[in-house]
């Protein structure tokens, strides 16, 4: 099973780091008509695409904070105008999501409207794979607590056969235990810190990236009927 299409465009949203960082190298290969890269960090996300060592030939950073309706329509113009097409997606809602502490030494608390930016980035991602005789895919990381958005989301793509899939990283209890986290927790001093820098890591994220890459690959190939599915890879906290 792969991602066997001719010449494919993919766009990355979080991009400038952790796990969408580390995305964007290991499928950079295999978007041969162009990769896209979308972080507000504008400067992570230059260094992010610097660091791709086999780019495809064309690769765009787009700087814009995914909760601007306004950016994305203007992104949705420049991907037709530069692309023509966008076949696969990859959003990473912890950079579509408002982080805010519950108190000192706790770990990050989502709020809610942080669905309400991911709809946005996946309506926005629907429309432009809906112009596809062969619609598109989209894989959703970390989608911890939006199940409705994602089932609205998979159930507005099915009319233009765009599937829409996500993947987790396990839950927060077995996480936590890991030698990995509680190393970071004694050198930053919290939970809360911990996490910050353990996101801006993509290599500390090693352990798990080979199977949530297969299972992203799995999920993006066109061989793939699911649509709405949520796989888990058990080890991690859902980033």
């Amino acid at each position: 099973m792969d991602m066997d299409r001719l010449n494919p465009v993919m766009l990355i949203t979080g991009a400038a780091s952790g796990l969408s960082a580390a995305a964007a190298r290991k499928f950079a290969r295999r978007a041969q008509g162009g990769l896209i890269l979308v972080d507000a960090d504008e400067g992570g996300l230059e260094a992010a695409a610097d660091a791709i060592e086999t780019p495809p030939e064309r690769v765009s950073t787009l700087a814009f904070d995914i909760a601007d309706s306004e950016r994305w329509i203007q992104a949705q113009d420049f991907i037709r105008g530069q692309y023509g097409r966008l076949d696969y997606a990859i959003v990473d809602t912890s950079a579509a999501q408002s982080a805010v502490t519950v108190s000192d030494g706790d770990l990050i608390a989502w709020s809610s409207n942080g669905h309400e930016n991911i709809a946005l980035t996946l309506r926005a991602l629907t429309n432009l794979m809906g112009a596809n005789a062969q619609g598109g895919a989209i894989v959703v990381l970390g989608l911890a607590g939006a199940a409705e958005v994602l089932r609205t989301a998979a159930l507005d793509g099915a009319a233009t056969n765009v599937r829409v899939n996500a993947v987790n990283q396990g839950v927060a209890p077995i996480w936590r235990n890991a030698p990995l986290f509680q190393d970071l927790i004694r050198e930053e001093g919290d939970e809360r810190r911990a996490f910050k820098t353990l996101v801006t890591l993509p290599s500390a994220l090693a352990r798990f990236d080979g199977d949530i890459f297969q299972l992203i690959r799995q999920l993006l190939s066109d061989d793939c009927p699911a649509t709405g599915a949520t796989l888990v890879v058990d080890g991690g906290y859902a980033l």
